[in-house]
């Protein structure tokens, strides 16, 4: 019991979170992978992006996807290194009292720009991000913050974001930063690969 929590025993849970009514966002990353796995329930949203590969880019989607279609409680997935390049935004979804569950998966670093070079670069500051959110929160309005690390810390925030609050949950996972998937390295792997080519002039 209270064991490290594994990113796959993550998704396993969010599976049995998704119904019609869901939206599901996934960030660059690690969440590209994890969320294609995900089989969607007849009438579920889905969005990401791979084309730019712009890091960052689910937290205005977050606030946009919920004003067009208000009847889904949209579920997003942000790696720590996305989340801080426009963390602002949730200052505006609070403000517009929208609903969404975000799951901040904190493990450390651009772990995505490690697989493709790795570097000091890669090392981001360590955030206390359920305390930036409630701090943007400042008491005003609804919004409910929860930091887990076991399966257990995260069946009870689920049951919890699901059941009694009808608001802003933010889910901050605490993930070990090796915890990727197969195919991230695989990605990875093949990117640094392309990018390591001498220049073909023209």
């Amino acid at each position: 019991p209270n064991e490290p929590l594994r990113v796959n025993v993550l998704f396993k849970h969010v599976q049995k979170m998704l119904t019609g009514d869901s939206a599901v966002i996934a960030e660059t990353g690690d969440s590209w992978f994890n969320c294609q796995k995900l089989k969607l329930p007849e009438g579920c949203g889905y969005e990401f992006q791979m084309q730019y590969g712009s890091i960052g880019w689910s937290v205005g989607a977050l606030l946009g996807y919920p004003q067009g279609a208000n009847h889904k409680r949209v579920i997003a997935f942000i790696g720590d290194g996305s989340f801080q390049v426009t963390a602002q935004d949730v200052s505006t979804i609070l403000r517009c009292e929208q609903n969404s569950i975000i799951f901040l998966i904190n493990n450390g670093g651009y772990t995505i720009e490690v697989e493709i070079h790795d570097g000091p670069y890669n090392v981001i500051k360590n955030w206390n991000y359920t305390g930036f959110v409630d701090a943007i929160h400042n008491g005003l309005g609804k919004c409910w913050t929860s930091k887990v690390k076991s399966e257990e810390d995260l069946t009870a925030a689920i049951e919890t974001a699901l059941g009694e609050k009808d608001c802003l949950c933010f889910i901050e996972v605490i993930a070990h930063k090796d915890d990727t998937s197969k195919e991230l390295l695989e990605w990875g792997s093949r990117v640094s690969a392309a990018n390591s080519r001498p220049p073909n002039p023209q």
